[in-house]
């Protein structure tokens, strides 16, 4: 595995050096922030519908993503880190949410551990509120349920008052979420029947 790390931070820091590709010297963290959103995209589609080769590829994709934000962030010059930082950053990070594995703390279930990694994530990053943190990039209906799932641990759940497609969307998002199902996966599944419904009776026409 190293091997392979370090081989592929020796691509990369062949083609940002001079001499290297035109084009990859040029991107800056933003440039490459679509490619970020795209790859992690076709990612979940190998993941759902893809094959084990697929799979294996995508992950290369994403993990390009990092080591080659990691290098650009090298050449800053305030505030330089690399990919070792970064992952040890990660590992730090995994620790320190998983007490009960490295420390004394108590987690039971899977259910324990998503309401203490909330719980430790909203401590250590100092947030004012718990729903702060849910990327504004997120797809509507995912991020929806971000929402959903956290104000329901305060109590707080869709007016079932509330009038308008908007509010529907919402309490069928609260629906999946105290069924614990994604409803971005859910939705996805049920759209790619559709598709497959609508390609047969194309080829049917």
């Amino acid at each position: 595995m190293a091997d392979g790390i370090d081989r592929l931070q020796a691509v990369m820091d062949r083609l940002r050096s001079p001499g290297g590709c035109p084009w990859d010297r040029e991107q800056t963290h933003l440039s490459l922030a679509p490619y970020a959103l795209e790859e992690a995209h076709e990612l979940v589609d190998a993941i759902e519908t893809g094959t084990r080769a697929d799979l294996r590829s995508e992950l290369g994709d994403v993990l390009l993503q990092v080591v080659f934000h990691a290098r650009i962030a090298q050449e800053d010059a305030d505030d330089p880190f690399d990919l070792e930082a970064v992952a040890h950053g990660c590992a730090d990070k995994l620790i320190e949410r998983h007490p009960h594995v490295f420390a004394d703390g108590d987690a039971d279930t899977a259910a324990d551990v998503r309401a203490r990694w909330e719980d430790l994530k909203s401590s250590t990053m100092g947030r004012e509120s718990s729903l702060d943190g849910i990327p504004a990039t997120l797809g509507a209906l995912a991020r929806a349920q971000k929402v959903v799932a956290r104000a329901a641990r305060l109590g707080v759940t869709p007016s079932p008052d509330a009038e308008g497609l908007g509010a529907d969307l919402l309490r069928a998002v609260a629906v999946a979420n105290r069924a614990g199902v994604d409803a971005e996966a859910a939705l996805r599944a049920a759209t790619r029947a559709l598709e497959d419904q609508a390609r047969a009776a194309e080829q049917g026409a």
